[in-house]
């Protein structure tokens, strides 16, 4: 969501305190976090991380040092609200960042390099090379797309399953 610039008022007196621009820049963004509570998050807790995120949103608003930086925050908050339901649902957390920690801890460098072969050597060819392409050779998502004959759109879906079953690989 980026902010047009007829919004920026209404988030900067929201921010100084006036509870009138706050429910105004509640109701703004309320498409917006919903738009993107649909992309992340199961469709039954789409409605509650949205009325999570705008209750974040009205509690902390405060807290966000630079206003330009707000999309960005106010989509991770949404973010981390879909997977806290999705987890509390499912009781499984993909990102389970302790145990990816744990795990980066277990392994020296070399171990981790072995592993990291290991892991890419398992991917079938569509998935490694564009982990190859986006990840060694540094290619923006235009660049992959058009290399591989893809739509922007296919090359991310695809480089996202790619990473998330190396990433299965490497943690289990």
């Amino acid at each position: 969501m980026a902010l047009s610039e007829q919004y920026l008022p209404v988030l900067d007196a929201a921010h100084k305190g006036d509870p009138a621009a706050l429910e105004q820049l509640l109701r703004l963004c309320q498409p917006d976090i919903r738009r993107y509570a649909q992309r992340s998050c199961l469709i039954s807790d789409v409605d509650d991380a949205v009325q999570e995120a705008l209750l974040v949103l009205s509690r902390r608003l405060e807290a966000v040092r630079l206003l330009a930086a707000f999309s960005g925050w106010l989509f991770k908050v949404v973010q981390r609200e879909c997977r806290r339901l999705g987890r509390r649902a499912l009781q499984y957390d993909p990102y389970d960042e302790e145990r990816a920690e744990q795990w980066l801890a277990s392994h020296d460098n070399a171990g981790l390099r072995v592993e990291l072969v290991n892991a890419l050597d398992s991917l079938p060819r569509d998935y490694l090379e564009i982990i190859l392409l986006r990840d060694f050779e540094e290619r923006s998502i235009a660049e992959i797309a058009e290399e591989l004959g893809l739509t922007p759109a296919a090359a991310k879906s695809r480089l996202h399953r790619a990473r998330a079953m190396a990433r299965e690989y490497l943690i289990g």
